[in-house]
């Protein structure tokens, strides 16, 4: 199969080495023109993944969207999910591949949808698909034993994806619960924010424990209530995800928790980072989710009165931790 990704910060990167690697032709987009020279002449992307070398066998790199996505059976979309709407406008004039894979954790800022619903709408096709699970671009970059998911509606085009995707490196499961997999992708960064700040407060492993927990369970409690399968949230793309952004020192999202635990403002911290932290923009719209279907997510609650209302995180730890006693249900 021949793959082009769209977008050349750390994850896109890291699929089109592992991919390149394994023979398959990759053409890697970036967006700024002398980005895109820089990668192809250094065959180092030192601003989002340093240290990684790139193969020059089998990998394009090019500032050019058309050129791109020419002759590409497989086109996989590494933006931000702010980004991934007005990308799929540019894209649906100019690609035909067999399957588009979402690579974004996050819903519309607006319109609250999945990332698969928004490329739906603007490419009109259901050969789309969502990769998710516990993958920071740093270890797949190095060939890390790697496990993720794969999820659509057409499984037999979902196993040939499968297959072109896998290494010994990087193995992949397929789901058809594509709801689900995005959902547990998104509820995840929220929850390591919340990780972060605990961090930042200086508590230790039984309060990381119990928020891991607690996060599963308003991951599946909301989950559950928007048409997801519960199980799929016990799988690599719910907790395998949620444990691994809520205790890596490569999660962005924990580090911000942990700098707004520190007591630095949230506008100074997202001026200082090159890289997205979708779980900022995620808390308002699965916060905004919950509320619209009648769904407790405390944990979010929490999160969204730090980064949106100026409220102190130790005042709302206290508050999560004197709530009225309750049974636990999953």
């Amino acid at each position: 199969m021949n793959f082009a990704i769209i977008g050349a910060g750390g994850w896109g990167t890291a699929l089109a080495r592992l991919l390149a690697r394994k023979g398959s032709p990759v053409r890697l987009w970036a967006r700024r023109p002398q980005f895109a020279r820089e990668l192809d002449e250094l065959r180092e992307n030192r601003q989002y993944l340093p240290g990684v070398s790139l193969p020059k066998d089998h990998l394009t790199i090019t500032a050019d969207l058309q050129h791109a996505v020419e002759d590409a059976d497989v086109v996989l979309i590494a933006v931000p999910s702010f980004a991934v709407r007005e990308i799929a406008q540019r894209l649906r004039s100019c690609a035909r591949p067999q399957a588009w894979i979402n690579l974004a954790k996050g819903l519309e800022k607006n319109s609250l949808l999945t990332m698969s619903a928004v490329l739906r709408q603007e490419l009109q096709t259901e050969n789309i698909f969502t990769l998710s699970g516990p993958s920071h671009a740093e270890e797949v970059g190095r060939d890390f034993p790697t496990s993720v998911v794969l999820a659509g509606t057409d499984l037999a085009l979902g196993e040939r994806l499968q297959r072109a995707l896998m290494t010994e490196r990087f193995r992949v499961y397929l789901s058809d619960d594509l709801l689900g997999v995005e959902y547990g992708g998104t509820v995840k960064n929220v929850i390591a924010l919340a990780a972060g700040i605990l961090d930042g407060l200086g508590y230790g492993d039984n309060a990381k424990g119990a928020l891991i927990a607690r996060g599963l369970a308003e991951m599946v409690r909301l989950g559950v209530k928007l048409g997801a399968r519960r199980e799929t949230f016990f799988g690599l793309s719910g907790v395998g995800d949620l444990v691994a952004t809520c205790t890596s020192e490569h999660s962005r999202n924990r580090r911000v928790g942990y700098r707004l635990g520190r007591g630095e403002p949230l506008q100074k911290i997202l001026e200082s980072m090159t890289m997205v932290a979708e779980g900022v923009y995620a808390t308002a719209a699965v916060r905004e989710l919950a509320r619209r279907h009648g769904v407790e997510v405390p944990i979010t609650e929490a999160v969204y009165a730090v980064l949106y209302e100026g409220a102190s995180p130790l005042d709302q730890l206290n508050a999560l931790m004197t709530r009225e006693p309750k049974r636990e249900f999953y």
